[in-house]
């Protein structure tokens, strides 16, 4: 069962301000960019850590970020009890990845089918749909993190999952900003 909106944004938002404080400690000076990549990604880290790797895209967006020195460094900070079973989880992942690739790949060998110039309008404009609708897929296997290694039904429960994460996400980041905005303008 997902945890209640308000719940989500509290881990969010303590879990964010958990790695941008690990960021803030270990450099006095950044660049803008370096600030930047910092909030970026312990937001992203902080999302992904609410789920707690039960979802594919938070195991895959941590699994990416401990792949960077920095990354490796804000996911031992933020996830240092679940960390030892979220790597495990996210090496799984990569090898469940390879099989499904390879199924993929047999199935496209296997499978091709092409609509004969007589073939009647129905059988026409169902192949078309389906066109349309694979690209679709395809579209958003690429928006949600480890979306290209789901089945369709997975993709559409994982992107309903991210969708509410970042929408989350977004609630967090914009009151932050608002409170940081009213305090430098001392209102």
């Amino acid at each position: 069962m997902r945890a209640p909106r308000s719940v989500l944004k509290q881990q969010f938002l303590k879990k964010w301000m958990m790695g941008l404080q690990v960021f803030g400690s270990a450099k006095q000076s950044m660049s803008i960019l370096e600030r930047k990549k910092a909030i970026k990604l312990s937001a992203d880290i902080a999302l992904a850590s609410t789920r707690a790797g039960r979802t594919c895209w938070s195991r895959t967006i941590i699994a990416d970020a401990s792949k960077d020195d920095d990354g490796k460094v804000l996911v031992q900070h933020l996830l240092s009890p679940e960390s030892e079973r979220l790597k495990k989880a996210s090496t799984g992942l990569a090898m469940e990845n390879k099989r499904v690739r390879c199924k993929k790949i047999l199935k496209r060998s296997c499978c091709i089918k092409r609509v004969r110039k007589g073939a009647s309008k129905v059988v026409l404009a169902k192949s078309i749909s389906k066109r349309i609708v694979k690209r679709r897929t395809q579209v958003l296997k690429s928006l949600v993190p480890g979306g290209e290694f789901m089945d369709d039904i997975s993709l559409i429960e994982e992107t309903l999952d991210y969708m509410v994460s970042l929408r989350a996400q977004v609630d967090v980041m914009r009151r932050s900003l608002a409170k940081a905005t009213e305090v430098v303008n001392g209102k």
